[in-house]
């Protein structure tokens, strides 16, 4: 019996990606991986600004990497969405199903009718009355900037089969099942203008943080303060890291240290949030993926920050390797890129 596949596309703001994984008696494998680049503005802080564009890349995705075939999970996370953890009332999941607009009405900035919700029961619990509640993550996204997403993929001739937050494929992708040495850990997956923060213990989540903070802002802080072109700038701030030195470029060496700073202090800001919140499951180690944290010194300055240890996720680690037409560099530099796309294409088999 053939292998069943799912395709997670995920619409970022640098470019488009997609990843193509079949489930078999072997286990999963990544069938395909491709990525085209959207111009500056295309995608804002998660929200497709120019739909156009944004479709032309996602048809020059499949041209040119020619999966199997067009239907998608389809990955979201910009300003527009909240996930934040609330108590309801117990009730059984068809009901709560219905009955979610009402129940959570009070905790969004927008009309219940104007989004897209879903509860993630994370345990059940009892109240001061003895009532039965149920702990879980609300997440609610504007049902505008959803749509504008679906809108963009189904212009490219795609059948979007689900729509997922990227934090939980983040989750999925990176996110550690079971480990003796560590029980709860943070995942933070740093893209160009998005980055994903999960707190998860077990594939649980518990907690979960988009800042719209990535690599490209440091690529602008370095570009603005010299004056140079954004691929000349994004060269130096991969050149110098956090390490940087040399009288020539102390501009520049200044520009990556401090909007780097700015961004660690705001991860360590949202580690110490969850911290006070849920003392019963302290995080002991942190994981990072996504093309920014590839900057060279970004893994020891969180450390440093949050005085926990660091190390990278390998969304690719536990799955075997198709014929991709990818070789081994090429697929190393695809590893910190795929955590999204994989994990959203992971969520089609639940």
């Amino acid at each position: 019996m053939a292998a069943r596949t799912a395709i997670g596309l995920d619409i970022g703001t640098s470019g488009v990606r997609a990843a193509e994984l079949s489930f078999g008696k072997h286990g999963v494998t990544l069938e395909k991986f491709g990525q085209v680049a959207v111009h500056e503005g295309a995608v804002r802080d998660g929200e497709v600004i120019d739909g156009p564009a944004v479709t032309h890349a996602i048809r020059q995705l499949w041209q040119a990497t020619r999966f199997s075939h067009k239907q998608v999970v389809l990955g979201v996370a910009n300003q527009r969405v909240i996930v934040r953890q609330i108590d309801l009332p117990w009730m059984p999941a068809s009901d709560l199903r219905k009955a979610l607009p009402f129940q959570v009405q009070d905790f969004l900035p927008m009309p219940a009718e104007q989004a897209v919700l879903d509860f993630h029961p994370l345990e059940t619990t009892t109240d001061t009355s003895g009532g039965r509640t149920q702990r879980g993550l609300l997440v609610a996204a504007s049902r505008e900037t959803v749509l504008a997403n679906v809108h963009a993929a189904e212009k490219a001739g795609l059948k979007v089969s689900m729509v997922d937050l990227t934090s939980f494929a983040v989750l999925r992708a990176i996110g550690k099942r079971t480990d003796l040495d560590v029980q709860t850990e943070a995942l933070v997956d740093v893209g160009a203008r998005v980055t994903n923060i999960v707190v998860h213990s077990g594939g649980v989540p518990r907690f979960v943080r988009i800042l719209l903070m990535g690599g490209q802002d440091i690529t602008d802080a370095v570009a603005e303060r010299l004056g140079v072109p954004q691929l000349e700038a994004e060269g130096l701030k991969q050149e110098l890291g956090l390490y940087g030195s040399g009288t020539e470029l102390t501009n520049a060496a200044r520009a990556v240290e401090s909007t780097a700073s700015t961004f660690v202090d705001e991860i360590r800001g949202s580690l110490d949030y969850y911290r006070a919140s849920n003392p019963d499951y302290p995080v002991e180690r942190v994981v990072v993926s996504g093309g920014g944290s590839l900057l060279r010194g970004l893994v020891d300055r969180i450390s440093t920050a949050t005085r926990l240890p660091v190390q990278g996720g390998n969304p690719l680690g536990t799955m075997r390797i198709g014929k991709t037409g990818l070789d081994e560099q090429q697929l190393a530099v695809v590893q910190p890129l795929a955590a999204v796309p994989v994990g959203l294409a992971l969520g089609a088999h639940r």
